[in-house]
């Protein structure tokens, strides 16, 4: 029995019929397909390795402590791998709508809180895996670990007999409140102590943490400039793709400065620009309130979610493609300088020593409200070498982020093998309009490549490099 992090348990505390807290993502491989029982016994191999693959979530009454992993005493691997075929042709439009039926599907809390989904029937011999799980098991970082662990890098690696398993006992809800209360209890013992260490800490970064709140309190001091863009969200969405190599953008990046993050978040702006424009929207002046997620996870974390954010103000109202790049960057550095992110960071420090009941009562208030940003931009990198399930490479990595609050409109990028390919989810019923979005941030690469191309050109100097520059 394992206790969830109040980080981990707000995913699903927060989660209701129009917000499902999934971690997801598509990947095609090259043929033959498998079959369901190759397939199934590749993962099998690996289920010692992802524990929380046989667990299942218990809420402990009364929310007398935060939910628990156990072990699913009825664990059928067959339950959670599902194959199906997509009638012919088997276009990527099919399958981006047959995701999006699979997410507006919540997962099953009786048991453990994953799929995954094996298509046949794709274009040009091609299959597809789908896999979701719930945020509570893990972050973008911790799903990407997870995705190296289940497929191999090498393509003639063989399957591994799976060492044996045997659930362990289940406890009954009385133990699991009698628990929750000893944790309680040694908790309420440990309070003092550990608010003086965390107040402690604090002073020693005093000044660190005063510019941190500081920028933090700035960005979100402003009601948002452009709140047409939020609303109600449905249950329903649609999904875009966008990709590029990763090399191209290590071009822009080195010639005008900067980071890839930038670079993609510059493709983000001008996809929010031509979309506003063509709503008819003025955008002179304008900016969109974007949060970006940044990872603080430690070496020695365990798996799970450790993420702050930083907020940047999208510079939709200038024209230029130069000017917009130089704007972007030149926030982004100064959010990280003032290091807002560990903001964040220290509230969940705080918000950890409150009582789960109080933690719980929070996350489902905080559900309700209108979200203080317009929209979320994500950036995970991930394997830069291939990687293959049953000797067939996976030859795309499609990438999914969910949407909540009052939030139309998210955006997150992956980088595998070379290429970074950007998932961008729209509400279904508010953005019908979303390849216009997608399609902006196609363009917003090409504009910047120019703008390169004619730096270059010009012989203008190299601005001096911002670290980290994968990122």
């Amino acid at each position: 029995m394992d206790s969830m992090s109040l980080a981990d348990a707000s995913f699903l505390y927060a989660e209701n019929e129009t917000d499902l807290h999934h971690n997801a993502w598509l990947g095609i491989f090259e043929g033959p397909p498998p079959t369901t029982e190759e397939y199934t016994a590749l993962i099998a191999a690996k289920l010692h390795l992802i524990p929380r693959y046989r667990q299942r979530v218990r809420f402990v009454p009364g929310d007398l402590g935060t939910p628990v992993w156990v072990d699913d005493q009825h664990f059928n691997l067959g339950f959670h791998i599902r194959h199906i075929a997509l009638p012919a042709p088997g276009s990527d439009d099919q399958l981006r709508h047959f995701f999006t039926t699979l997410m507006a599907m919540p997962l099953d809390r009786g048991k453990p809180l994953w799929e995954m989904w094996v298509i046949d029937g794709l274009e040009k011999g091609r299959w597809a895996v789908v896999s979701k799980l719930h945020h509570c098991m893990a972050d973008g970082a911790t799903t990407t670990g997870m995705t190296t662990i289940l497929f191999d890098a090498d393509p003639g690696a063989s399957i591994a007999e799976p060492p044996p398993w045997a659930p362990g006992p289940a406890p009954t809800d009385q133990e699991l409140v009698q628990a929750a209360l000893a944790s309680s209890q040694q908790t309420g013992e440990n309070l003092t102590t550990r608010y003086a260490a965390l107040m402690s800490s604090l002073r020693q970064r005093g000044d660190e943490v005063g510019a941190a709140f500081t920028s933090l309190e700035s960005s979100l001091a402003e009601p948002l400039d452009i709140p047409e863009l939020n609303g109600p969200i449905g249950p329903y969405r649609r999904w875009g793709w966008v990709q590029a190599p990763l090399a191209d953008i290590a071009k822009v990046r080195k010639r005008l400065g900067g980071t890839v993050n930038d670079v993609i978040l510059a493709m983000v702006t001008n996809g929010f620009r031509e979309l506003l424009l063509a709503r008819g929207e003025q955008v002179t002046g304008r900016t969109v309130r974007c949060m970006v997620p940044v990872s603080v996870r430690d070496a020695d974390d365990e798996a799970g979610n450790r993420v702050s954010a930083m907020y940047a103000e999208l510079p939709v109202g200038v024209s230029g493609v130069l000017d917009r790049y130089s704007r972007i960057r030149t926030q982004m550095d100064a959010l990280k300088a003032a290091n807002q992110a560990l903001a964040g960071d220290v509230l969940a420090s705080f918000a950890a020593l409150q009582s789960p009941a109080l933690a719980a009562l929070g996350a489902r208030a905080a559900s309700q409200v209108t979200s203080p940003v317009n929209t979320t931009t994500t950036n995970v990198p991930g394997p830069q070498f291939p990687l293959y399930a049953l000797g067939r490479l996976m030859l795309e990595n499609w990438p999914y982020i969910t949407l909540a609050n009052t939030v139309r409109i998210a955006t997150t990028a992956f980088s595998y093998n070379g290429v970074v390919r950007l998932g961008v989810t729209g509400d279904h019923d508010s953005t019908a309009d979303l390849e216009v979005f997608t399609e902006g941030v196609r363009k917003g690469l090409s504009g910047l490549q120019r703008a390169r191309a004619r730096s270059a050109a010009r012989g203008e100097p190299v601005p001096p490099p911002t670290e980290p520059a994968d990122r």
